[in-house]
């Protein structure tokens, strides 16, 4: 078993074995111990997916630190945010992520006392930061691979994982090592991970859905994964022709790009066999005929874990549901009185688990915020559904205010407090409308301060130097005032109906030309 290839990386071919990663994750772990990182140190880890990355994460477990995964698109003052909230006093950054304001001497926040530089040549002078120790991460390879003598404990804190915001600023999951393994062993059971499998990993590994859903889940199951950096349609089907995959997970705008492409004879001429879809789209029956695969699902919330599976051997004529509940999991569909709807009428989801390790923990330094979303001893999601004659949950949306857009949870929160720092900017406010794609995009809707002006493309462009790429507002429109209630709060629900009424009456960012990719972030 420890010969066999568990890891291939597409990007230069290399190729790592199951007892070369336990190697390999030895000496980072002693590397990491020899530069200050003990048991319980939190450690934010901003880096695209790559062989390093996994063996990162391998050691910090090792260590018994605590890895705080950041999003790579974070920047200026809400990646600053997230570091200084996680309490994080180590950051491991790839090289091509660093920007301009480290080297020029500009503090990060106050807790970091060393950052480790990852892909720089290590032979090269590194700029001095201030008050901070700089390690190339070449340095930490050359240590021993002598096992780690720290044990680590199954409810011991292991990550630090960022929610969405979707009722206010993002707030940091709790996740136990118990949390972490029982999520891959969940998935690969659930989803029949075998050992000749082989998984495709393209989405960002900084999401738990790659990490413990596909990669941790393959390990555990003894199957192999191929990663790639990020998803590319050019490069998908020769990807998965070339390594034989037989295991896919498309979420978000994934199965849209992959359905819109145009049909060809070859759509069968591969080795998948099942590929997870959250959610299952509206075309999910004809996807499964076109490309001869089988789709599962499921539905789960990083505030809590997973809570349902839709499963290979689930009746095709319930595609569509996000299954059962999985094992250990209770689930309701309650009113606003938390008291239960009949079957077939919606409501919140709410539940809980006869496995406290198994879910996450709480908010990290936020117990209010943890006792508020346990209301009668369950927790609730915020989210709404249904559950069939037989148990199957159908989502119907969100309580929440969050917009899901290609694999990514936007707080419509996070995107307002950005736009109201503008000077122009009196009011603000942010909610999702469909597109052409299936899933959500952002919009905004603005309102001037008395005397200023503001342009759309102004907007844009200080959308895009303070919040990652995905969040910048997609849609907006300039008005002269806000629909309210009687209590003044906004009705975003007549943004959104005002909106999806004629899109073409909102600007249209894409339809300008304006084309965001990912930058460079900064601390």
């Amino acid at each position: 078993m420890g010969d066999k290839v568990f890891l291939t990386f597409t990007p230069d071919g290399r190729t790592f074995t199951y007892r070369q990663l336990d190697l390999l994750s030895n000496r980072l772990a002693n590397g990491l111990m020899a530069h200050g990182v003990e048991q319980g140190a939190h450690v934010a880890v901003m880096m695209e997916n790559s062989p390093e990355q996994l063996l990162l994460f391998l050691a910090l477990g090792k260590v018994g630190a605590v890895v705080v995964p950041i999003n790579t698109a974070a920047r200026g003052a809400q990646l600053r945010h997230l570091v200084e909230l996680s309490d994080a006093s180590f950051l491991v950054v790839d090289a091509s992520l660093q920007e301009s304001n480290i080297a020029d001497g500009q503090p990060p926040p106050p807790a970091v006392k060393c950052i480790v530089i990852a892909g720089e040549d290590p032979t090269a002078p590194g700029k001095a930061i201030p008050g901070v120790n700089r390690v190339p991460f070449a340095d930490l390879e050359q240590h021993s691979d002598a096992p780690i003598a720290v044990r680590a404990r199954f409810r011991d804190l292991a990550f630090l994982s960022y929610t969405s915001g979707t009722t206010g600023p993002s707030k940091l999951n709790m996740f136990p090592h118990a949390h972490c393994l029982g999520y891959a062993a969940n998935n690969a059971q659930e989803h029949d991970y075998r050992p000749e499998d082989i998984a495709y990993v393209c989405l960002p590994m900084f999401h738990v859905s790659a990490l413990f859903g596909v990669t941790l889940a393959a390990m555990l199951a003894g199957s192999s994964i191929v990663m790639t950096r990020r998803f590319s349609m050019s490069r998908f089907w020769s990807d998965i022709r070339d390594y034989k995959i037989t295991l896919v997970n498309a979420l978000g705008a994934m199965s849209d790009f992959i359905m819109n492409q145009p049909p060809s004879p070859e759509d069968r001429t591969h080795s998948v066999r099942l590929c997870r879809m959250v959610p299952v789209p509206r075309y999910g029956s004809e996807f499964e005929a076109r490309f001869g695969v089988k789709l599962v699902s499921g539905y789960g919330l990083s505030d809590f874990g997973q809570i349902t599976a839709f499963t290979a051997q689930d009746p095709r004529d319930k595609l569509g549901s996000a299954g059962r509940p999985r094992r250990g999991i209770e689930m309701r569909i309650v009113d606003d009185d938390d008291l239960d709807v009949p079957a077939g009428e919606p409501g919140e989801i709410i539940v809980r688990s006869n496995n406290m390790w198994n879910t996450s923990l709480g908010y990290y330094k936020m117990p209010e915020a943890t006792l508020a979303a346990l209301g009668n001893l369950w927790f609730h999601t915020g989210d709404r559904g249904r559950l069939d004659a037989d148990g199957y949950l159908y989502f119907v949306g969100r309580k929440k205010d969050a917009i899901r857009r290609r694999g990514e949870n936007i707080s419509c929160v996070e995107v307002e407090q950005v736009i109201a720092k503008h000077p122009a900017v009196g009011e603000v406010a942010v909610y999702p409308v469909q597109a052409e794609m299936s899933e959500e995009e952002v919009a905004a809707s603005i309102v001037a301060k008395p005397g200023h002006t503001v342009t759309e493309l102004e907007i844009v462009e200080y959308c895009r130097q303070n919040m990652a790429y995905y969040m910048v507002p997609r849609f907006i429109r300039l008005v002269d005032d806000l629909p309210r209630t009687l209590s003044h709060r906004v009705q975003k629900f007549l943004l959104v109906e005002q909106a999806q009424r004629d899109l073409s009456s909102l600007f249209d960012r894409e339809a300008a030309g304006i084309v965001l990719r990912r930058e460079s972030a900064r601390v």
